[in-house]
């Protein structure tokens, strides 16, 4: 068998040199065209729209990285937590949650242990992933998004069927996959809904994981891993029992649990950072301080979700969705739509009372048994909330 390594391995014997220069990653256009590309994007990767506190910590970073990283272990949890430069500038949180947890997933991606990232929909995942993908590698696009009909070639390679038909198995006509760039670039490959995907597509990743090395059996051939090279993958622990993970498989992950906000106020500055990121995105017109109507969607969402109200005094029932903080990101985006393009332009509960029942009553008739009720015995009954009672009512008729 003949052993590669490097970029020739995975890109048909073409170096990929722009899968690791500049801030914009993988074949991205470059200097002034890249930037007005990002600009462009309606969600921009991480890599583009932090470009530069990415740049500012790799400027600042004085301590030891492994290698192939752009930043050091302690550089990339600053950019995931936040932080000041001595420089002065600020680098802005990515995410809201326990400091241990963050630096436990970055000193994993150090060591040849691949990283799973588990935890209920909405306590931002994805998110994560693609920030440490960013920021260790400068590219978050390496990505096999999981469902259940994902192939084995969205992990493995495939194969250019018109240059495999007309010339046979050849470095030519091989297609490889985003676990393959990665390997042969010392890059970070990210691998969404783990769990979606089928069983014997899933165990592919053991030979990866376990030899680092990636058989080509058509071609006599292997692509072993380079220094830099891990796996970032996320699996909804709902998902349980959909395609449970294999022991041997499990065991080439150091898991990592992403619990959601532990207070209200946590999850209202998450709600509150993350819209006001989306609307600029968006290029919605500005709205005046939300924090009022944040908070309240926030409150509505961990009650149900709690089964309880925030005082502990009323037991109330739970709907069948999460009601996670990804939903109550949504709904207030779309009432900050709603109140700039068709109210007064100032976020009231008008605005807010669609988004927050679309999400509670999944099921029509279980659902809005436990909507009604709550309505009834918890808003109805609150100071200061009429205006959200009789928004929701309406909708509701």
């Amino acid at each position: 068998m003949t052993t590669t390594t490097g970029a020739d391995a995975a890109i048909g014997g073409t170096a990929s040199a722009g899968l690791s220069a500049g801030a914009g990653g993988a074949g991205g256009p470059a200097g002034a065209e890249g930037a007005e590309a990002a600009d462009a994007a309606l969600r921009p990767h991480a890599e583009d729209a932090f470009a530069h506190e990415l740049a500012a910590l790799a400027a600042a970073d004085d301590r030891p990285r492994p290698e192939r990283w752009r930043l050091s272990p302690w550089a990339v949890s600053t950019y995931l937590l936040g932080g000041t430069l001595p420089d002065g500038t600020a680098i802005t949180p990515k995410y809201v949650g326990p400091r241990r947890i963050v630096e436990v997933a970055v000193a994993t991606l150090a060591t040849d242990r691949a990283l799973l990232l588990l935890g209920v929909p909405g306590t931002a995942k994805t998110w994560v992933s693609e920030h440490l993908a960013a920021a260790v590698s400068g590219d978050s696009t390496l990505l096999v998004q999981g469902t259940a009909g994902t192939p084995e070639e969205a992990i493995r390679y495939g194969w250019n069927y018109a240059q495999l038909l007309a010339a046979g198995p050849s470095r030519k006509a091989l297609v490889p996959s985003p676990v393959m760039r990665a390997m042969a670039e010392g890059m970070t490959a990210r691998v969404e809904e783990l769990t979606r995907i089928p069983a014997d597509v899933q165990d592919s990743l053991i030979t990866v994981l376990s030899e680092k090395t990636l058989p080509i059996a058509e071609l006599g051939e292997e692509v072993q891993a380079v220094r830099g090279f891990n796996v970032i993958a996320t699996a909804n622990d709902r998902d349980r029992g959909v395609n449970e993970l294999s022991s041997a498989l499990r065991r080439r992950f150091n898991t990592v649990v992403l619990p959601l906000p532990a207070s209200p106020e946590d999850e209202v500055g998450i709600v509150t950072q993350r819209v006001a990121q989306i609307g600029a995105s968006l290029r919605l017109p500005p709205v005046p301080e939300a924090v009022d109507e944040i908070r309240r969607v926030v409150t509505v969402f961990r009650e149900l979700r709690d089964g309880q109200t925030a005082d502990g005094r009323t037991k109330v029932k739970s709907p069948s969705g999460t009601l996670s903080t990804a939903e109550a990101i949504s709904v207030v985006t779309g009432g900050l739509a709603l109140a700039a393009h068709f109210g007064d332009g100032v976020l009231r509960a008008s605005d807010v009372a669609a988004g927050i029942q679309s999400a509670v009553v999944r099921d029509p008739a279980a659902d809005g048994v436990v909507w009604q009720e709550y309505l009834e015995t918890v808003v109805r009954e609150r100071d200061g909330w009429k205006d959200l009672y009789r928004a929701c009512r309406e909708i509701s008729a």
